[in-house]
């Protein structure tokens, strides 16, 4: 016996399938054999497997209903191991490869007896939409177990637990035209443009290029249309001009014409992409395509038909049954009936009956259909109900027989007595919508076309929508549209289009289809078996109705109430049904109903290949100083801050001894106050803005003014959000006219410059100026405290004298013979110098300063000494004393508000709003524990009165505390409601251990409070 009759549903000739290349594979744990060119859902169905999975909801058993993407029920997790683990994968998306391993996402203990199907029989009418909304409401105690029982009864696959062996890319391309879709317009349209010249990427998401051509009946210059397919793609393939990928989905279409595709590598292959001589490629591949023009020949999705027990394994689309009989070579089944609205279904028939099975009977909803292939069928002695239609299918775990009669489809009745027939199978066909997804994904709004009974894509510029795609069913006329729609995009590029010789094709007479959206039960709708919209979510028509009785009108919310349209499905299959169904029972019009919006992705994508390579080490990637060596060598301690790894404190040895963080930071501090120290500050942020406006964007974008710095002189700034919220704070500095250095924090510098841009680009486009990230370019190295000055001057040709070289002035000169830029700026309330030199002289100039320091004590200092040091002087760092709630007057800095500046800037308008005016706002202020010893905990809460009873009313909470050396006690920076007004008073920290400490409000300033150190 040949291994193909042991696949009861595999026709022994026939089909795209390499009968000759045997694969074997395991579904639910037991074993099946297959062909190469399978896909999962054409072997399962050729093993005559009928229960794929379990209903969402109801848990009733659900089979494979489509081909492609638009599959709502085949969701399965593979993987045999558990790194290889993939859940709600479609079957009708996953090619077979020898070793498969994959079991259904739902069913306990097992997708054939399944415990949580009795809960959908008996518990099925007390289930309506939102019936959680209005079940699980008392007691609230039991919410978390509400939710526990409902997640898991209603999951939909697992991740994996351990990490993923296998590696995913980014490739970044761009392309004159991008062709989405390698049907038969797709691939018209890519030749027109590869043979004018144009770089065009064609991308298909099957496993072959082809679409409908690889099924289709026609032919094309009296040849098998596969044959057509065969030459245009090999012709493509030839041309340098061309990328083409297979296996390949546009997920996204972002703003200008910004496209993603997800181009799955080798999922066809095995669990993890194979390794060859130690290599391993990647799994899958995400590009990121740029298109000057986007040509969307996506296709269309067949609808089924709403009748009862249309969820029943045994019910599939039309379409799909031609598919599997004419590219796979499986019959699902023996005996047919057809329910259809239109003449291309009746291809469905047609095949079944040339495959040697039987066709029972063909319900065609409409009185008198006459196509050419109505016409075959008659031929063929199929019987052909007219005006009929299928109300009901018969049978639990296989269809045994439908319910056939005739119909009014505009009134929505039965109008004649049922016949029962019986069957295992049952196609239905409503017609075809037009894949608008991706067009959606602009936010240009579909229109409704009454002659396809669909909607159609609305476009916005540099979009282009081709055959089927746009309602063009019609083969010849599908290729001709392909055509025209790629001249249409080339003659916008400028490009003149070459025309291509089209096949030709024999005219087929096709009758006019009629719209039939929900076929009509004899009883009402709530009462009759359950007739499904959406099989994916178990959303049905007696829910969308009852949706639009309980007062839900719009579409969205429909949507929302009934889970219509959700998950990996979005609407592929039941969303027209759905909307048509709320249109009745609104009594309006499907356009006055409208359709829901559509969003990225289009199917699932794994986050591998979201993430790319940007994972593990590389998902947060460490960026290092030019002196980050000499730190580690010298026994730093690390902390990150943003992407940098920063000295935190530099631990020596004492008494054998290696000092704790205290010890450290301590000697640190008494270094920059008594003699000088070093820090590395080259992660500060640097922002270089030039032109002729950058002075005037200075004064919109910072609080203060800018119009008068001098050249060699420097500003502190604060900018504020449009909300007048304090986000950042730095030094801006004057090196010429029309030419600033702007420094940020170390965490906000990406952040920042982005802001800028933005009120660039889109508030103050007439501005003529620039911004440019020089942050890696210069290394900083900051000098400060009583020595600061000597010790320069040992290797500095600046002229460094007080009166000359004054704070918050700037020089350029050499430092260790290397052209730098020194700026006398104080972040810690000494004699400061930052030394600015390339950063690839930096480890030069950081050595001659330590040898020339030795003299004078230097001492290098890491972040937490520096925090120490500015906090003592009340120096903020924003982020940390601010969290977005706190204006400039808050802080005590309304002498850097520029209220009277001759234009707007950003913030002005909501620092004079009341709230930010009124009194009782949190002020920034220094706090001083009764007892000098206590470190007060950041972030702990603020009282008036610790007796209060609960709840206390809370007044503020501390942002910084340390112990400071040079007071030789604790000390820390608050925000506290009114606390500008609130001097010497005593406040309270109650703990988490019972302790309550007491603090007295003081100055935020705690070390020279005049500011003499930093001037001398």
């Amino acid at each position: 016996m040949s291994q193909s009759l042991k696949q009861p549903n595999r026709l022994r000739e026939g089909g795209r399938i390499d009968r000759s290349h045997t694969l074997h594979f395991t579904f639910n744990g037991k074993r099946y054999l297959g062909h190469a060119g399978d896909t999962l859902a054409s072997a399962l169905l050729a093993n005559g497997v009928d229960i794929v999975n379990r209903s969402f909801k109801y848990s009733r058993p659900r089979g494979i209903v489509a081909a492609g993407p638009e599959e709502p029920n085949a969701l399965v997790q593979l993987g045999s191991t558990e790194a290889a683990q993939v859940p709600n994968v479609r079957a009708t998306q996953q090619a077979l490869f020898d070793g498969l391993t994959a079991q259904s996402t739902n069913g306990w203990p097992n997708v054939q007896r399944d415990v949580m199907s009795l809960v959908g029989k008996l518990g099925g009418r007390f289930m309506p939409p939102g019936f959680y909304y209005k079940t699980f409401m008392a007691p609230a105690s039991l919410w978390m177990t509400y939710e526990k029982y409902i997640r898991k009864g209603a999951g939909l696959g697992r991740s994996p637990m351990v990490p993923d062996p296998d590696v995913y890319d980014h490739l970044n391309q761009h392309c004159d035209v991008l062709v989405v879709g390698a049907g038969p317009a797709g691939l018209a349209a890519a030749l027109t443009a590869a043979r004018s010249g144009a770089r065009v990427i064609l991308c298909d998401e099957q496993e072959e290029m082809g679409g409908s051509l690889l099924d289709s009946r026609e032919l094309l210059d009296n040849q098998p249309a596969d044959q057509w397919v065969a030459q245009v793609l090999e012709e493509l393939a030839r041309l340098d001009n061309v990328t083409l990928l297979a296996r390949t989905t546009a997920n996204g279409y972002h703003d200008h014409h910004f496209v993603t595709l997800h181009e799955r590598r080798t999922e066809h292959l095995g669990e993890t992409a194979p390794v060859v001589d130690d290599y391993r490629p990647s799994r899958s591949r995400m590009h990121h395509v740029r298109a000057g023009q986007v040509l969307l020949a996506t296709g269309a999705h067949e609808r089924p038909l709403v009748y009862a027990n249309n969820d029943v394994p045994g019910n599939l689309l039309a379409g799909a049954v031609s598919t599997y009989i004419r590219r796979y070579g499986v019959v699902p089944g023996n005996r047919l009936v057809l329910s259809t609205s239109n003449d291309h279904a009746y291809r469905a028939a047609l095949d079944w009956f040339d495959a040697g099975r039987e066709v029972v009977a063909i319900a065609d909803a409409r009185r008198a259909p006459d196509g050419d292939l109505v016409a075959q069928a008659r031929e063929r002695g199929i019987r052909i109900i007219e005006g009929a239609a299928v109300l009901e299918a018969k049978g639990s775990t296989r269809v045994s027989g439908v319910r056939v009669a005739t119909i009014d489809a505009a009134a929505f009745k039965v109008t004649g007595q049922a016949e029962t027939l019986a069957c295992d199978t049952i196609a239905s066909s409503g017609g075809y919508s037009p894949v608008i997804h991706l067009a959606s994904h602009t936010g240009a709004r579909p229109s409704w076309n009454d002659e396809i009974l669909g909607f159609v894509p609305g476009l916005v510029k540099g979009v282009h929508a081709a055959g089927s795609a746009r309602g063009i069913h019609d083969l010849a006329a599908g290729l001709a549209d392909g055509v025209a729609m790629a001249a249409r995009a080339l003659e916008t590029l400028g490009m003149t289009s070459r025309a291509i010789e089209l096949p030709q094709i024999d005219t087929r007479r096709e009758g006019a289809a009629c719209g039939l959206y929900q076929v009509p039960h004899e009883k009402p709708t709530l009462r009759a078996p359950k007739q499904f919209v959406d099989p994916q979510n178990d959303v049905t028509a007696a829910g969308v109705e009852l949706a639009t009785r309980e007062g839900f009108e719009s579409i969205e919310h429909i949507k929302r109430y009934t889970a219509m349209g959700f998950g990996t499905d979005q609407g592929k299959l039941g969303n027209i049904n759905g909307m048509a169904i709320a249109a009745r029972c609104l009594n309006k019009s499907i356009p006055e109903v409208g359709t829901t919006v559509f969003r990225p992705n289009y199917t699932p994508v794994t986050f591998g290949a979201i993430v790319g390579r940007h994972c593990r080490e590389r998902f947060d990637p460490e960026r290092y100083t030019a002196l980050h060596q000499w730190h580690v060598e010298n026994g730093a301690e690390f902390e990150d801050v943003g992407q940098w790894k920063r000295p935190w404190y530099f631990p020596t040895i004492v008494n054998g001894k290696k000092e704790t963080m205290h010890e450290a930071v301590a000697r640190e501090c008494r270094a920059v106050r008594e003699k000088v120290g070093i820090l590395d500050a080259s992660t500060l942020g640097k922002i270089d803005i030039q032109g002729p406006d950058a002075r005037e964007f200075l004064g919109r974008i910072y609080t203060n003014k800018w119009e008068k710095l001098a050249v060699g002189r420097a500003r502190y700034g604060l900018m504020c959000k449009d909300d007048g919220m304090v986000t950042d704070d730095g030094v801006t500095t004057c090196l010429a006219d029309n030419h600033f250095l702007m420094t940020t924090t170390t965490g906000g510098a990406a952040a920042i410059l982005e802001w800028l841009e933005l009120w660039h680009q889109t508030e103050w486009p007439e501005l003529n100026v620039t911004f440019t990230s020089v942050t890696d370019h210069w290394a900083t190295m900051t000098i400060t405290g009583p020595e600061a000055r000597k010790l320069l001057a040992e290797i500095s040709d600046i002229d460094l004298d007080r009166e000359r070289f004054k704070f918050m002035d700037w020089r350029a000169g050499k430092v260790a013979g290397v052209p730098a830029r020194v700026f006398r700026i104080s972040f810690t309330g000494e004699l400061t110098y930052e030394i600015n030199v390339q950063a690839n002289y930096a480890m030069h100039v950081w050595k001659t300063l330590f040898t020339h320091g030795e003299t004078y004590g230097l001492t290098p200092y890491g972040t937490e000494t520096m925090h120490v040091l500015r906090a003592e002087k009340g120096f903020i760092i924003v982020g940390q004393d601010t969290d977005g709630s706190v204006t400039p007057e808050d802080l005590g800095m309304q002498w850097c508000v520029g209220y009277d500046k001759p234009y707007s800037w950003v913030g002005k308008r909501a620092l004079s709003r009341s709230d930010t005016r009124r009194d009782g706002r949190k002020q920034l202020v220094g706090l001083r524990p009764k007892d000098p010893a206590v470190v007060l905990e950041e972030g702990a809460q603020i009282v008036l009165d610790p007796d209060h009873p609960v709840p206390v009313p809370m007044v503020g909470h501390v942002t910084s505390s340390y112990y400071s050396p040079t007071l030789d006690s604790g000390f820390a920076l608050a925000v506290v409601k009114g606390g500008h007004q609130r001097m010497g008073e005593t406040v309270y920290l109650p703990m988490a251990d019972g302790k309550t400490h007491a603090a007295e409000i003081v100055s935020p300033i705690f070390v020279d409070p005049k500011g003499e150190r930093q001037h001398v």
